[in-house]
């Protein structure tokens, strides 16, 4: 199982933007029906084309506008994003949400005597884990979170392990 997020951001600007356009064009028609004098008048609009070349650089700047906003929409349409259910190992159905996963590690790695603080990041190959200390004698404390977190990932079983990174600060010095 590998959920992968919708691609709600470019469908969403996709809609408005034809929204936009679509009122526009609907205003003008109502415009023009009742007899007002239009927002924008086809004629101008039709004027300003006409007069307009192919070898000016107003239509190259808005065709490579144009062509790089489709790639972009292209890309973000096919290439996947993050998964948000990580796969687990067994089970064909089983997964864990991130954020379940990011929350059960960092309270794994907080019930760590000396551990004051954490902040932790879950990457695609990679937990890593930043620990604050109150501590003055930081020895065998990165190993120890280290330890917590990888039993918890056994217990947990994701189908692709991560790699498990620590860093320390301890907010005291030892002096």
């Amino acid at each position: 199982m590998k959920r992968r997020p919708r691609r709600s951001a470019p469908a969403t600007l996709t809609a408005l933007v034809l929204l936009a356009a679509c009122t526009v064009v609907a205003a003008v028609a109502i415009q023009m029906i009742a007899g007002q004098t239009p927002w924008i008048s086809y004629g101008a609009v039709e004027d300003d084309l006409r007069a307009t070349h192919w070898s000016d650089r107003g239509p190259a700047v808005a065709g490579g506008a144009a062509a790089l906003v489709g790639l972009v929409m292209v890309l973000a349409a096919v290439l996947p994003g993050r998964p948000t259910v990580l796969p687990l190992a067994g089970d064909l159905d089983s997964g864990a949400s991130r954020r379940g996963l990011r929350g059960t590690l960092r309270t794994a790695a907080a019930g760590v005597d000396g551990v004051s603080r954490v902040k932790l990041k879950l990457r695609r190959r990679r937990v890593a884990a930043r620990v604050r200390t109150d501590r003055t004698n930081t020895e065998g404390l990165a190993d120890a979170v280290r330890t917590a977190l990888e039993q918890r990932l056994d217990q947990i079983d994701p189908a692709r392990r991560p790699d498990v990174k620590v860093k320390l600060r301890a907010t005291r010095s030892t002096s």
